[in-house]
Parts: C-alpha cells; sequence; structure tokens
C-alpha cells in the first residue's frame, strides 16, 4: 500500500515546448529500459526475493521509479503541448500524434510500444538484480 502525495517530488515547468526532445525523452517513459519497465520489473522481483530487508528495498526502488515515471511524463507532455501541425510533422512526430495527440503514450523514441517483454523476472532472485543492473545501465 502506497500513500500518493499529490505534487511531483521535483516540479518540472518547461515554457517553450520542444517536440524533437520530446521525440527522445518519451523513452525513458516506455522504451526497453524506461520507467515503466523499470517500475514494474522492481515491484514483481520483489515477490520472490527471500530476505525482508532487501524485499522492502526492491519495493522502495519500484515505488521510486513510479515517481519518475510521473515526472518523465510531465515532461514529454510540457514539451509537446500547443503544438501546431507544422512543428508536429518537422518533429517527425505525426504518426505518434495521430493515434495519441498529446497523449503520454509508452513507447520508445524509435517508436515501439511498450511492451512486457523487455521486463526480466525469473524468479531466481540473483539472476533479477543482475538484470536490474544491466537494465539500470550499471556494469556487473
Amino acid at each position: 500500500m502506497w500513500v500518493y502525495e499529490k505534487k511531483l517530488q521535483y516540479p518540472v515547468k518547461i515554457k517553450n515546448p520542444n517536440p524533437a526532445l520530446a521525440k527522445l525523452i518519451i523513452s525513458q517513459y516506455g522504451g526497453p529500459h524506461g520507467e515503466i519497465g523499470a517500475s514494474l520489473r522492481y515491484l514483481s522481483q520483489r515477490y520472490t526475493m527471500p530476505y525482508p530487508e532487501l524485499k522492502a528495498i526492491l519495493t522502495d526502488i519500484g515505488t521510486e521509479e513510479l515517481a519518475h515515471l510521473e515526472m518523465v511524463g510531465t515532461i514529454v507532455y510540457q514539451l509537446t503541448r500547443n503544438l501546431s501541425a507544422e512543428e508536429i510533422k518537422e518533429a517527425g512526430m505525426d504518426a505518434y500524434f495521430i493515434d495519441h495527440t498529446t497523449g503520454i503514450y509508452p513507447t520508445s523514441a524509435a517508436g515501439t510500444a511498450f511492451t512486457a517483454d523487455a521486463l526480466a523476472v525469473t524468479g531466481d532472485p540473483i539472476a533479477d538484480l543482475n538484470e536490474n543492473l544491466a537494465a539500470d545501465g550499471a556494469t556487473v
């Protein structure tokens, strides 16, 4: 059970839209190593963790990833609001906007929709932790 505080931990206040930048940042939302995958990965892997302290850490990290998801979604929205049709097309976001307009849809920068296939939840805590480190860009 979580308590949700209805404000961003780090407020996002972008004044100028930039669809080209949004096209790249959206991958951090729903790309193969994005926040939605990270949150689901940690929150799913915690069930097979045999040590309560480590289960709690996985829960904390997964919850923090949800906060990142909210911030990245806010960034993408603010970068794409109030765009003209010309700006959308120039940035190469016309296909995205046909389907989602300014909605934040979990996708990679290449336009591939988020899928749970990007998650590794093996049931083996050691294998899962190694996968988490690789997905977060750490070296093992």
